[in-house]
């Protein structure tokens, strides 16, 4: 009997280079690497709470909180305020250790208010856009050109900056703070744009205006606010003056009041709307439900967030206790000179 051929075709080698006849691409082989799989047990809140309590008693620690915090960040805090009232808590605090939880400028106002204490910021990283529009030697330059003429910059600035200032402001006393400068000298406000025009909307005065804004309030914009108008035709509209959408609505608008964070606390509390379009970081509608309960508080933007404000946590807040790092410091001779226009702002109001 003969043989027949072997016709069996022969084994393709497996290939991930895709078949032009239609072949499915199968991978090859894959050796689990086993230093790749990095598994965390999830964190338990209420554990993390539990200890940031312990550390807060034992380091005889006080933990104060910006408006725009994570809801669970806020919850901890023993302060919960704008940079206004932050920066008064900080300068009457008798705590030995201060846990901001905020951004670099506020730890470093803490720090400067507060020059033999431990001021801690949980995460270094948490910066602000809007601090980083302007320098001191830019604030040098602008005095250079202008003999005699004062400067006023927003609290959002770092410690060099204040050190070259004359005084510092809020959003909440920037008109007040701009009304009680003596008339005919020339006036440069920074870095913010926006609360500049409002500023100058109230007092009438003409400003230097430094060319800088927050990234978060420039880019909410006035369709964001129309769109929710339209959807809660009730709610009552409050906006905070560093909002790139406030001069358009406000000439739709021209009655209509702006607020600080902390401004928009008290308006809640005394209007008779029971709707509110909240027209700033998101974080403040935490703020907002808290203190005025039983209203409804609508963020403009889901999308208006900070993402430097949320890089505070509460297992950075536990370890920064635990650890007393990370520390803000400033040295000495800027303390001593940026003090000066935060003392003058604390001192009006």
């Amino acid at each position: 009997m003969t043989d027949l051929p072997n016709t069996a075709p022969t084994p393709r080698p497996v290939t991930e280079r895709p078949d032009p006849a239609g072949t499915p691409v199968v991978p090859r082989p894959q050796t689990p690497n086993r230093d790749l799989l990095q598994l965390e047990v999830l964190p338990d809140e209420s554990q993390i709470r539990a200890d940031i309590e312990r550390l807060r008693r034992e380091k005889n620690a006080v933990i104060i909180a910006h408006n725009y915090q994570r809801p669970e960040v806020q919850a901890v805090a023993d302060y919960v305020g704008d940079s206004l009232g932050l920066s008064r808590q900080a300068a009457k605090t008798d705590a030995d250790v201060i846990v901001f939880a905020g951004v670099h400028f506020m730890a470093e106002t803490a720090a400067i208010l507060n020059p033999d204490k431990t001021v801690l910021l949980p995460d270094l990283r948490a910066g602000c856009s809007l601090a980083d529009t302007v320098t001191a030697q830019g604030i040098r330059d602008w005095k250079t050109q202008n003999p005699g003429g004062l400067v006023v910059t927003y609290v959002n600035t770092t410690a060099d900056v204040k050190a070259e200032s004359d005084y510092c402001c809020t959003s909440g006393n920037a008109v007040q703070i701009v009304q009680n400068l003596p008339q005919g000298v020339p006036v440069l406000f920074a870095p913010d744009r926006f609360l500049a025009a409002h500023v100058i909307r109230e007092t009438g005065r003409a400003l230097d205006v430094w060319d800088g804004a927050c990234h978060v309030h420039e880019a909410i914009r006035p369709e964001d606010v129309q769109d929710q108008q339209a959807a809660y035709p009730d709610a009552e509209l409050l906006i905070h003056p560093e909002c790139g959408c406030s001069t358009k609505i406000l000439g739709a608008l021209p009655e209509l009041q702006l607020y600080s964070t902390e401004g928009m606390v008290h308006r809640a509390r005394e209007s008779a709307a029971q709707e509110f379009i909240v027209v700033t970081e998101t974080g403040m509608v935490t703020r907002l439900e808290h203190d005025v309960p039983g209203k409804t508080f609508i963020p403009v933007s889901r999308t208006a967030c900070c993402e430097y404000m949320k890089m505070i946590t509460l297992e950075n807040i536990r370890d920064a206790l635990a650890n007393l790092q990370p520390r803000v410091t400033v040295p000495e001779g800027i303390r001593e000179k940026a003090l000066v226009p935060i003392e003058r702002m604390l001192a009006i109001g």
